[in-house]
C-alpha cells in the first residue's frame, strides 16, 4: 500500500504552526499592500487533489495523459480572466508576477537588450531592471523615477530617457507608487522608438478590472499581474493582451513565418521559464476570477479605494508625509524622516502591537534598503474583513500612538490588547 494510505499520524508540528499563523492573521491589523485574504473556496481549491496532477503544456496540448479535467479548469480560468479584463488572450500559468515578467523578457528580448523601467528606489519592482534580479543581470537596465518636489512621474522625462536609451521594452507599473498611470502617453513614447510597452499591474489589478483606474490593456502591448493583491486570489501571476499582433522583432517559427506574440509568450512561460503548471493554484485563480466578476467585488474595490483615501487623509492630518501627497489606488508610501523615524524601527515597533506593515525605500532615500526611511501601507486586506473609512482613521490613530511611544512597551502592549479585542468584530473566517 502507498504511504498516503498507511500513514495515520498527523504532522502536528506543521499544523500547529499553521494554526499559529491563522491566529496571527485573525488577531492583528494587516496593512502590507501586497497581501490580502482569500475566500474559503479559493483556499479549498488551492488545497485540492489537483496538486497531484502534472500537466506540462496548454489546454488541449499537453505532454501528459489524464489532463481532460484540468484542461477544463485551466480553460475556465482563462475565459474568466479574459472576460474580467476584456482581454483576447491570457496565460494563467505563471507561478508569480516575477515569473510572468521573466517569461515576457525571454519571449521578447535577447541578452544585453535595453529595457527601461521604473526605478526600484522610487517605487518600482525588482523585476523591472534591478541589478540583483535576472532582469538587470541579463539585460541592460535603464530607469526613470519620480520628481523630488512632487513625488510624481514626469512623463516628459520618461520620454527624454526613452529617446536617449532606445529600449526594446518600456515597463510601467510599480510596487510602491500611489498614483494612476498615463498609458496613452506611455504608448506614444513607446511608438516613437518602436518599443513594446509592458504594464505590470500587480498591485492595482483588482481596481483596474472594475474600471476604477485607467485601463492598460487598451494601450499597452502586454500586461502582467499577480493574482493575490487587489484581485484577492491565490499567490500567482498571469499575462494578458487585448490585441494579439505579429512580434515586432522578426522572430520566426521553424517554418519561416512571423510568430504572433501570444505564441511567443506561451513558449516564454513553458518551456522557457517553467515546467508543469500548478493546476491546484490555477483552479484557485479560476474561483477568484469568478468572484471578481461579481457585483459584490465591484463594491469591494470601491471600498478599497475609499479606505485608502481616508487613511491617507488621516496620516496627513497627523503630520505624516505621503509621497505624492495622496493616493489614487489602494496604497501609500510614507516618508518617516519628518517624524525622526526609520522604516525598520516602524516595522519592528508596530509588529509588537500586532500591526503589520513593511519598511520601504522612499525616493531619494538616504538610508540603506535594510533600514529605509519609509513604510508602505495598503487597505486591500482590511477591506476584505469589512472595514470602512472610520476604521481607517482608528487604525492610523493606533499607528501614531505606537510610533510616538516606540520606547514605551507598556503603551504598546495596551494598544495591542485593544487591537486584538477590536479584531473580533471583523472575523476573518467565521
Amino acid at each position: 500500500m502507498s504511504t498516503a494510505t498507511t500513514t495515520t499520524a498527523r504532522d502536528t508540528q506543521v499544523f500547529d504552526l499553521i494554526a499559529k499563523e491563522q491566529h496571527r492573521q485573525e488577531s492583528g491589523i494587516e496593512l502590507i499592500a501586497s497581501e490580502n485574504f482569500v475566500s474559503r473556496q479559493v483556499m479549498e481549491a488551492a488545497g485540492s487533489v489537483l496538486t497531484n496532477k502534472y500537466a506540462e503544456g496548454l489546454p488541449g496540448k499537453r505532454y501528459y495523459g489524464g489532463c481532460e479535467v484540468v484542461d477544463q479548469i485551466e480553460q475556465l480560468a482563462i475565459d474568466r480572466i479574459k472576460e474580467l479584463f476584456g482581454a483576447s488572450w491570457a496565460n494563467v500559468q505563471p507561478h508569480s508576477g516575477a515569473q510572468a515578467n521573466t517569461a515576457v523578457f525571454l519571449a521578447c528580448l535577447q541578452p544585453g537588450d535595453t529595457i527601461l523601467g521604473f526605478d526600484l528606489s522610487h517605487g518600482g519592482h525588482l523585476t523591472h531592471g534591478s541589478p540583483v534580479n535576472i532582469s538587470g543581470k541579463y539585460f541592460r537596465p535603464t530607469f526613470y523615477g519620480v520628481e523630488k518636489e512632487t513625488g510624481v512621474i514626469n512623463y516628459d522625462i520618461v520620454e527624454e530617457t526613452a529617446l536617449r536609451e532606445r529600449p526594446k521594452v518600456l515597463i510601467c507599473g510599480a510596487s510602491a507608487y500611489s498614483r494612476d498611470w498615463d498609458y496613452v502617453r506611455l504608448r506614444a513614447i513607446a511608438d516613437q522608438i518602436g518599443a513594446l510597452l509592458l504594464a505590470d499591474i500587480s498591485h492595482p489589478a483588482g481596481l483596474i478590472a472594475k474600471g476604477l483606474l485607467n485601463d492598460p490593456l487598451e494601450h499597452c502591448h502586454i500586461v502582467t499581474t499577480t493574482t493575490h493583491k487587489t484581485l484577492r486570489g491565490p499567490r500567482g501571476g498571469l499575462i494578458m493582451m487585448r490585441n494579439d499582433f505579429e512580434n515586432p522583432f522578426g522572430i520566426k517559427t521553424p517554418k519561416g513565418d512571423i510568430r504572433l506574440m501570444s505564441s511567443l509568450l506561451d513558449s516564454g512561460v513553458f518551456p522557457g521559464t517553467q515546467g508543469g503548471p500548478l493546476e491546484h493554484v490555477i483552479a484557485a485563480k479560476a474561483v477568484a476570477f469568478g468572484e471578481a466578476l461579481s457585483e459584490d467585488f465591484y463594491d469591494y474595490a470601491v471600498q478599497v479605494k475609499a479606505n485608502a483615501q481616508a487613511m491617507a487623509k488621516a496620516f496627513v492630518d497627523k503630520g505624516y508625509q505621503i509621497i505624492s501627497g495622496g493616493t489614487d489606488n489602494h496604497l501609500m508610501l510614507i516618508d518617516l524622516r519628518s517624524k525622526g523615524l526609520t522604516g525598520k524601527l516602524a516595522e519592528n515597533t508596530l509588529i509588537k502591537a500586532d500591526i503589520t506593515i513593511n519598511k520601504n525605500m522612499v525616493p531619494f532615500d538616504d538610508k540603506s534598503p535594510m533600514v529605509t526611511s519609509g513604510m508602505r501601507v495598503g487597505t486591500a486586506a482590511m477591506t476584505s474583513r469589512g472595514m470602512k473609512e472610520s476604521d481607517m482613521e482608528q487604525i492610523v490613530g493606533y499607528i501614531d500612538d505606537v510610533l510616538m511611544n516606540h520606547d514605551n512597551d507598556a503603551k504598546i502592549q495596551t494598544v495591542r490588547e485593544e487591537i486584538n479585542s477590536w479584531m473580533k468584530a471583523f472575523p476573518l473566517y467565521a
